[in-house]
């Protein structure tokens, strides 16, 4: 190509006028994505058009004169298509098609196309530039043609770390800038005004040039020129700015900086500083020409000197990325461990703090205790716990990422403080849980317990003060010795009284035992205040023993002696005899209808409804029986009234009982019948109320529950893997967190109804085999579930990624753990020796095979928890082949930076490192004091290195 250019008659023919729809490219390649388009704006703007006709056209002059010819006017000399193909063959090292012969336009455009088929074979998409408006001299495309040049052939290969094109660019000046005062490298346009970043560009890399220290901010000018100047003379780098441009231009052109900078990125990328540069006086230039055959030995020393300048700085490159890596790893695990410690300790103490509430299970507590208990309980169930389920289920998270990255960063397992293990914050965690599960229990067994006891101790006192009542003046009346003065018919009197007496001793006998059974359960009970309650059964006990003995007494006396039996003895006898059981009759009815009604459910209701209709079909016959004995006493006024007999002969001798007590206790059982009505009625629609509580509950809770199994069998089943992409999985499982959100309502509508059924006494629901405990738990363990298998997979697709495994290979590892994890706890020692002879690893028999599970184990387990994860499994799968950072590596990195001494000063290190990394480095090392020649403000390197690796 060179050579048919030479011989073809060179011409310049003038531009066509520009065309008004202009065409703008698009590079398809990496390099050019921030450059998407030619900019319409900018490219109207004279003075940026200006700067890029200079710029563009000296750069092009920099390379067209290796083949002996330039450009004058870069619109103009590329309308052939000529030296644009011969632009590309020296830039690129490749030859081009032969171009056509000919100065037909038909022909420039011919060779135009190959030129542009040439640049789209490099992987440049171009659009809307065509061979037409480079032939016709379309200045802006033609800019646009020659950046995306400069783009392909002078940026797209700068990569530092892991950036390329522009912001590797950026990145690079950055770097070498940082060290100089008033330099601060943001872009390509601004940051470069007053000329000090190129000056520090070249001083970092040849210092000889220039005395940075004596350049001002203030001199821009000054600056530029002579920049431009030292870059001209000494690195063959054609002025390609103007000085004036850069300053009085508000932003200079960003694309013209950025080709002359690439230039000097070039120039410098393989050179070291200037001391380190080999002296071209060691060859003779005119020997070399003149000879036929130069001596090979002095070509060889001299391009080994170059060899080894440019390997330097390469190596130093490489070794100051690498160390920047390693402590940047360093530091974010460092500060994972800190956040753990600090959340573990938090959780720790919660539990701690609540663990002796609910161990506190004293007795003595009354009813009002316990229900401001249940409220404090209820406030920790509802407010206390939710947020720390939460932390506990981070701190998991965060577990489990940070030994995921000490394994990809060939770091030593992370070991919490004692006590602070996920084990240890299991353990605690499970216990506060049944502390929880019981104190709930055992509080609602107390309030049970109290209320049967408040409503045992008033049954008591009512009794007692009934039998109390009964009993007043017994004592008395049976020890009297009123007999000695009676007359016979007064004798008989006495002995019938007595007789009806006993009746009516028979008739409490109940009532005694009944008292004595009551005080015998309110013991058994541990009723707080049994002392009073005993002091009184027991002197009940003991006064009806006594009447026992007095009554036993006063009969064999009474026995002794002989009576009158006239009709009004034998009417009043009778009278008593009636009247007494009768009189019984009503106390025990009148008690009855006063009992307070306590019921568990609608049958029990069904039960009291249905005995207080039996007994209100008894009344009829008791209202017989009433006025029965009213009449007798009638009958006995009659007589005496009739035969006008003495007053004081009415007082019947065989009783107390008088009409009137009668009349009132009749009466009084008449009105407390429809107030029992009453209390019975209200209680049977509170027992309705309950049965709907029931029904409520398990019609929500049924559902509730089912839902939940169904969730937590599709978040088991995505986690099981193998039918797509992990990435595929992390999404399903979000979608899943998404929707069940709203069924937190459902939960919480069931603990409204849950609470409702409590503060009514209802504790249980036989239509639902779900319990609120149980749902509350399976809410609870699907919200951990989904968060722990979105963390399984975020790490194994770090894992992925870090280690390049392709996802087949990923889908038939996770496939062969999943066959032997049956419980999806992770994989226990010897199902992990079964999946790895499934998966092709080689575990020798006997005893050699115990040690190669142990080497197993330290990798996979070095915790020794008991289980293996799929993400250690994987792990151990593929770290034998992985390419990571050593402790070696990085003491040569390190060794290189200091040119192979056994230490390292603090001026190399910021020289080589960014500020941030070099001050870390320089707190972190230790003084190196080998020997007495050793420099001051030398560090020992090697123990730095050495301590990253030991976190």
């Amino acid at each position: 190509m060179v050579e048919y250019y030479h011989s073809i008659p060179q011409s310049h023919p003038q531009p066509h006028p520009q065309h008004q729809n202009q065409g703008y490219y698009q590079p398809g390649c990496e390099y050019a994505q921030p450059e998407e388009e030619w900019d319409r704006e900018q490219l109207l703007d004279p003075a940026w058009e200006k700067q890029q006709r200079k710029t563009f056209t000296a750069w092009c002059n920099s390379h067209l004169r290796k083949a002996g010819t330039g450009i004058e006017e870069i619109g103009g000399d590329f309308q052939n298509g000529l030296k644009l193909m011969l632009l590309l063959e020296v830039i690129s090292g490749e030859p081009l098609p032969r171009p056509d012969r000919g100065r037909m336009r038909f022909h420039k455009i011919a060779n135009v196309n190959k030129a542009l088929e040439y640049i789209e074979s490099k992987g440049v998409k171009l659009v809307s530039i065509g061979a037409e408006e480079i032939v016709d001299g379309n200045v802006k495309m033609t800019l646009g043609l020659i950046w995306t040049i400069i783009l392909r052939f002078a940026i797209q290969d700068i990569s530092v770390g892991e950036l390329s094109a522009r912001d590797g660019l950026l990145l690079w000046c950055q770097r070498k800038t940082a060290p100089y005062n008033n330099v601060d490298v943001k872009n390509f346009n601004t940051s470069w005004k007053d000329g000090l970043a190129f000056c520090a560009l070249i001083h970092r890399h040849r210092p000889e040039l220039l005395d940075y220290s004596k350049l001002s901010k203030g001199d821009p000018i000054h600056n530029l020129n002579l920049a431009f100047d030292i870059a001209e003379k000494h690195l063959d780098i054609p002025k390609m700015l103007d000085p004036e441009d850069m300053v009085f231009y508000d932003k200079p052109d960003e694309k013209s900086v950025m080709t002359y900078v690439s230039c000097l990125y070039h120039a410098f990328k393989n050179t070291q500083h200037a001391e380190y540069v080999p002296n071209v006086g060691i060859l003779n230039v005119i020997s070399i020409v003149n000879s036929v055959k130069p001596d090979d030995k002095t070509i060889m020393t001299y391009v080994s000197s170059l060899y080894h300048c440019f390997l330097g700085m390469h190596k130093s490159e490489t070794a100051a990325n690498r160390i920047c890596r390693v402590l940047k790893v360093n530091q974010e695990n460092e500060k994972m461990m800190e956040d753990y410690e600090n959340m573990a300790s938090d959780l720790l103490a919660w539990i701690r703090r609540w663990m002796p509430w609910l161990a506190d299970r004293r007795d003595g507590m009354t009813i009002d205790d316990c229900r401001k208990k249940m409220d404090e309980f209820r406030n920790y169930r509802l407010g206390e716990k939710p947020p720390k389920i939460e932390d506990k289920g981070n701190l998991e998270t965060l577990f489990n990422t940070l030994q995921t990255k000490l394994r990809l960063s060939n770091r030593p397992a992370f070991m919490p403080n004692e006590g602070h293990l996920v084990k240890d914050i299991n353990l605690a965690w499970d216990g506060l849980e049944r502390n929880e599960k019981g104190f709930e229990e055992w509080l609602l067994s107390e309030m049970m317990r109290l209320e049967r006891l408040e409503h045992l101790a008033e049954k008591f006192r009512r009794k007692c003060t009934m039998h109390e009542e009964w009993s007043n003046g017994k004592e008395a009346y049976l020890t009297s010795n009123d007999w000695r003065q009676a007359r016979v018919y007064e004798i008989k009197a006495l002995r019938k009284k007595h007789e009806a007496f006993e009746s009516d001793l028979g008739a409490h006998q109940e009532r005694v035992e009944q008292i004595a059974a009551i005080a015998r359960e309110l013991n058994s009970l541990r009723y707080p205040k049994i002392i009073p309650i005993n002091e009184r059964c027991k002197e009940i006990c003991d006064q009806w023993d006594r009447l026992g003995q007095a009554s036993e007494e006063r009969r064999r006396r009474l026995e002794e002696v002989e009576g009158i039996t006239e009709k009004i003895d034998s009417l009043q006898l009778t009278y008593a005899k009636r009247a007494a059981p009768f009189n019984n009759w009503l106390d025990s009815t009148r008690e009855d209808l006063a009992d307070i009604v306590l019921v568990r459910s609608i049958n029990e209701v069904d039960e009291l409804l249905n005995s207080h209709n039996k007994f209100k079909a008894t009344l009829g016959d008791a209202d017989k029986e009433f006025k029965s004995i009213i009449n007798i006493e009638h009958e006995i006024q009659k007589i005496i009234d009739g035969y006008g007999l003495d007053r004081s002969l009415s007082k019947n001798p065989y009783t107390d009982l008088a009409p009137t007590t009668l009349s009132r206790k009749w009466s009084e059982v008449q009105s407390s019948v429809p107030q029992r009505d009453q209390r019975l009625e209200s209680e049977y629609s509170r027992q309705q109320n309950n049965e709907r509580l029931r029904q409520v509950f398990a019609d929500k809770a049924n559902g509730m529950g089912v839902w939940l199994e169904n969730q937590l069998e599709k978040v088991i089943s995505i986690g099981m893997g193998g039918r797509g992409s992990l990435e595929t999985a992390i999404n399903q499982l979000k979608q899943i967190q998404n929707e069940i959100q709203p069924y937190k309502r459902n939960l919480d509508e069931l603990e409204r109804i849950n609470q409702e059924m409590q503060e009514n006494y209802v504790f249980d629901c036989k239509g639902s085999r779900y319990s609120m405990e149980s749902l509350r738990v399976g809410w609870e363990s699907l919200l951990t579930s989904i968060n722990r298998t979105i963390n399984e997979c975020e790490n194994q697709i770090l894992l992925r990624d870090s280690k390049g495994i392709k996802e087949e290979q990923l889908n038939e590892i996770r496939s062969s753990f999943n066959y032997f994890d049956k419980d999806r706890v992770g994989l226990d020692e010897e199902q992990l020796k079964s999946c790895l002879i499934s998966v092709g690893y080689n575990i020798r028999p006997g005893k050699e095979g115990d040690h190669d599970m142990e080497r197993v184990l330290s990798f996979v387990d070095p915790n020794r928890m008991g289980r293996i994860p799929f993400d250690a499994f994987l792990d151990f799968m593929t770290r034998e082949t992985a390419d990571s950072d050593t402790i070696e590596q990085c003491i040569d990195s390190f060794r290189i930076l200091a040119q192979g001494r056994p230490y390292i000063t603090a001026e190399e290190i910021r020289r080589e490192l960014p500020s941030h990394e070099a001050e870390y480095c320089i707190r972190g090392m230790e003084r190196y004091g080998k020997n007495s020649n050793t420099p001051l403000g030398a560090y020992d390197y090697v123990a730095f290195s050495k301590s990253l690796y030991a976190i």
